[in-house]
């Protein structure tokens, strides 16, 4: 476990390899699952701002569920998620070419027309963040959809907090991710140490 200010950040984040591999999973993240993505209440408001700059890029199901029930929606527990359809994929989502699952939200973003890219949620995963009074905790979500992903990072070698550098400096700043990487590489070190200590 590392503590950086306000965050406690499970081990997994450092020890587990992790790259989306689409050609592989089809995007099944945003389609398994038994509610949307989460959001943050600071999203809400900026889902109805953007929103006429993206619904060009989604399909008319995913059109008319946001007709009906809003830009946003809460689950049985009463958090704020995306709408899904038919309990399925969620509103937000279009197949491309090659029937690819991927996000209205962030093709609009990749397109310059709005400066959101997508919930912070599905930008962090495979973490999933729970919000506490006092503290956030960073946890790793192991999900077999995304088993090919997990196969793919341990062939290029790569820890979840690399992968999720984007949208962890989003999250939390270059400051912080500065200290995660610092505490993580000391760590390594001392591991190293450790072992050749040992020997």
């Amino acid at each position: 476990m590392i503590l950086i200010d306000n965050t406690c950040i499970s081990d997994d984040i450092e020890d587990q390899l992790f790259v989306c591999n689409l050609d592989k999973c089809k995007g099944a993240c945003c389609v398994e699952g038994d509610s949307g993505a989460p959001l943050d209440e600071d999203e809400l408001a900026i889902l109805d701002e953007i929103y006429p700059h993206v619904e060009p890029y989604l399909t008319q199901a995913g059109k008319d569920v946001i007709a009906k029930e809003g830009t946003y929606t809460k689950d049985w527990d009463g958090d704020y998620v995306t709408p899904i359809i038919n309990g399925k994929e969620c509103a937000y989502a279009l197949y491309d070419g090659r029937g690819i699952l991927k996000c209205g939200i962030e093709q609009a973003y990749n397109d310059g027309k709005i400066a959101y890219k997508k919930p912070i949620s599905c930008h962090l995963y495979p973490i999933r963040v729970t919000k506490y009074e006092q503290y956030h905790a960073l946890n790793y979500d192991r999900w077999e959809i995304c088993s090919p992903a997990c196969s793919f990072g341990q062939e290029l070698g790569v820890p979840v907090y690399k992968f999720l550098k984007d949208p962890l400096i989003r999250a939390y700043g270059p400051k912080w991710y500065n200290q995660l990487t610092q505490e993580i590489e000391e760590r390594k070190e001392s591991r190293l140490r450790e072992h050749e200590a040992g020997k």
